[in-house]
């Protein structure tokens, strides 16, 4: 997937998810199939997320701004980069890397708060929802991605005496 890029990329990684998901759901005793896990103790609050989103934005804002980010930003924006001394290849994978931390401490806080990690919950259309809210944000706007996660969270949570519909709108 490191040669793949724009839509093609993005494929990619949704075909992925969903073969990890699936080998999730047959993994046995080890990741207790279907039923997930269960019994998770309760320790996240509001307050914690909060501190984290904002540790968060201030990590992502800094390495955006670090020699890695800015060739980070330049594979992003062009991947003929390599052309003045980018590794592209070294650069996906440290982006790869940020965004799998970054998600790991998003999914530890939510299993906090839920207290269980289930399959079911982690779908298509989950990451349809995270594609959207990048979309509608901006792509490259911190700003924007933060605030259509908020409002796409707000309209998620209204509009969800609507469930069948809800997506299409």
């Amino acid at each position: 997937t490191l040669r793949l890029k724009g839509d093609y990329l993005a494929i990619a990684t949704l075909g992925v998810s969903e073969i990890i998901r699936i080998l999730i759901i047959n993994g046995g005793d080890l990741t207790n199939g279907a039923a997930g896990i269960l019994g998770i103790p309760a320790f996240t609050n509001w307050q914690m997320v909060y501190f984290f989103v904002v540790i968060t934005t201030i990590l992502t804002i800094n390495f955006l701004r670090s020699p890695i980010g800015r060739a980070t930003l330049s594979v992003r924006e062009d991947e003929i980069a390599e052309s003045v001394g980018v590794n592209t290849t070294k650069i996906k994978v440290i982006a790869f890397v940020f965004g799998a931390m970054t998600a790991s401490i998003a999914g530890s806080l939510q299993a906090g708060f839920i207290g269980s990690v289930v399959p079911k919950d982690y779908t298509f259309i989950n990451s349809i929802n995270v594609l959207i809210i990048v979309v509608f944000g901006g792509l490259g706007s911190m700003t924007g991605t933060i605030v259509a996660a908020i409002v796409l969270g707000i309209l998620n949570m209204v509009l969800q005496n609507v469930a069948s519909i809800r997506m299409i709108i």
